[in-house]
């Protein structure tokens, strides 16, 4: 059967480099790969291009492309990736100098229209209001200035490039399964109500989007991968059907097994049905197989219509933000940090001096301490304000100037700083017959429209038979030691997915594992909203937790901005649970 093996070399900025090289030089590819553009990259990147009007996309992809554009150029080899970022153009540019000094000639095609910021007046005029997914609010209620707004685009104006004979093709915020489903489109012919095809696509893309986390990384049983050095990257073999079989290079570490699927399947999603740009991918129609070793097979997923709306990720400047953090040690830890929180603000004019507080207490610290770090507990204190001046370094240096004038045992953990920007994450949808991706090539500009969204009746999941749960002798354990789980931001809410791989396990983990019951086991979960779908297909319950990450991760004031040990924390709790279902170990 005809197949597209697309390889992934990136999944966030700051990604292997050596992974272009790797992944052109490992075995045969058909189209590299990478996703470079997390919401917090965009803050990122848009903080570059303040400083400089040419930045805004990602360099190291530069890097990347030095190192292999001329094999992939001999082998035929095409390169789609969204490091355009914030400056698709400015990339463009910088890749046909690279090419220059290479002595290479590549047909290079950008793709842009996803930056509505010279345009958020007119969407607005139109009425689009651009409302926050979870807030409610307009955006012109809200209390930051936006600085930057690009919508999600689809696959077509990748298609369309390719169709027009690019060697490379850069966007800006093209959707993270775009770059695996528009060559798919592109060397398959589908057409745009393809939708089972697209959404096979789909699921491919949002497997291998995030590099090693499809092959083994954060994989929850550490023990089933081989080794983790040199992790190989993930590569999809796509099918003219939308099937696809995940794998990776030979003689490369980590590991593809359903359980590494599943949990890159996992990653990052609200509800079963995730939404793209182009189509609706049903997950909880999808089967998985392990075909061989490190080759797992997605097939007979369904697709649906897309919305009449994309998605926008607006970056809104909210003021800035410092954070300082204390060391308390030994006796009377919450005593010292009531006298230290209260000096300090009284120092600083009050609580209310600052627009918004934030003060966290850990506690690692243990009764009859064995060593001296045993004995620590921490106190981390961030206030925001819009005066810069305010966070800055008059906040970090009173905290410092307390050193030898209160609490004993003073510790802190870092000189005093000078604050950041906080940049505030701002979901919102836009309709998508106002966005029109244009792809350039050549000189020529050639304007790609959205796909035509068509209501269409709910889907129902096959009918899974599923036992009930296993009775039986009960034993105490760690929930990890029976369940994976993989965790992840959404903005400012935080998913976590957790799975058996039995169907008996599944039973005991859908009735067990309530909302309620995982307020309970995780206490500070207790005031949020959470959201609990079941994914029967992969043996899984899914939660999505409301405003977990506050205003989204560049202005979180979490310890885990990005909720990345959300999972592993559940997996810790000690529970009563059947024998039966506990892994060996």
């Amino acid at each position: 059967m005809d197949k597209l093996i697309v390889a992934n070399c990136s999944g966030f900025f700051g990604d292997r480099i050596s992974a272009a090289r790797e992944m052109v030089e490992g075995g045969p590819i058909d189209v590299l790969t990478g996703d470079y553009l997390a919401e917090l990259t965009m803050a990122i990147l848009m903080r570059k291009k303040f400083k400089d009007p040419k930045a805004g996309y990602v360099p190291t992809f530069l890097a990347q492309m030095e190192e292999v554009m001329g094999a992939c150029l001999d082998k035929g080899i095409k390169v789609v990736s969204n490091a355009g970022g914030l400056n698709p153009a400015g990339l463009a540019e910088a890749l046909e100098n690279v090419a220059g000094r290479l002595g290479l000639n590549p047909k290079i095609a950008y793709i842009d229209g996803d930056d509505l910021m010279p345009r958020l007046e007119e969407l607005q005029a139109l009425g689009e209001k651009l409302t926050h997914l979870d807030k409610g609010l307009a955006l012109s209620e809200a209390a930051g200035s936006p600085i930057s707004a690009n919508a999600y685009l689809g696959c077509w104006g990748v298609a369309e490039a390719l169709s027009r004979g690019a060697d490379i093709v850069v966007g800006g915020r093209l959707a993270d399964a775009a770059v695996v489903m528009g060559p798919a489109a592109w060397r398959f012919g589908w057409k745009r109500d393809d939708w089972d095809q697209l959404a096979g696509a789909a699921a491919a893309g949002h497997v291998i989007e995030c590099s090693g986390q499809a092959t083994g990384g954060n994989y929850s049983f550490i023990d089933e991968v081989p080794s983790y050095k040199n992790v190989g990257f993930p590569m999809a073999e796509v099918h003219a059907d939308g099937s696809a079989v995940i794998t990776k290079h030979p003689g490369t570490g980590g590991l593809v097994s359903v359980g590494t699927i599943t949990a890159q399947l996992l990653y990052e999603i609200r509800q079963p049905h995730y939404l793209t740009p182009d189509v609706v991918a049903c997950f909880d129609t999808l089967e998985l197989e392990q075909e061989g070793p490190d080759r797992v097979r997605l097939s007979r997923i369904k697709g649906l219509p897309p919305t009449e709306t994309t998605k926008v990720c607006l970056n809104l400047l909210s003021g800035y933000r410092n954070s300082m953090t204390l060391v308390l040690t030994g006796l009377d830890i919450e005593e010292k940090a009531r006298i230290f929180e209260e000096t300090l603000f009284d120092s600083l004019g009050g609580r209310d001096t600052f627009a918004q507080v934030d003060v966290q207490l850990t506690r690692p610290d243990r009764p009859d301490p064995q060593s001296n770090d045993e004995a620590w507990a921490y106190m981390k204190i961030s206030v925001m304000d819009p005066d810069k001046n305010k966070v800055g370094r008059l906040f970090s240096s009173k905290f410092v100037e307390l050193a030898l004038a209160n609490i004993p045992g003073f510790t802190a953990t870092s000189p005093p700083g000078g604050g950041d920007p906080a940049i505030v994450h701002w979901p919102a949808l836009v309709s998508n017959r106002l966005i029109e991706q244009t792809v350039t090539l050549n000189g020529e500009r050639f304007t790609v429209g959205p796909p035509e969204s068509r209501a269409s009746a709910a889907l129902d999941p096959p009918d899974k038979a599923s036992p009930a749960a296993p009775s039986g002798p009960t034993v105490k354990a760690p929930l990890g030691r029976a369940f994976a789980a993989r965790s992840g931001d959404k903005g400012g809410n935080a998913n976590m997915g957790v799975w058996h791989k039995t169907p008996e396990g599944y039973a005991f983990l859908r009735d067990f594992l309530t909302v309620d019951r995982l307020k309970t086991l995780l206490a500070d979960l207790a005031p949020y909203e959470i959201e609990r779908y079941e994914l029967p297909n992969l043996k899984a319950v899914n939660f999505y937790i409301k405003g977990l990450l506050g205003e989204g991760v560049a202005a979180s004031t979490r310890n885990d901005p990005q909720a990345k040990t959300l999972g592993e924390y559940l997996r810790a709790r000690i529970v009563d649970m059947p024998q039966s279902i506990v892994v060996k170990h």
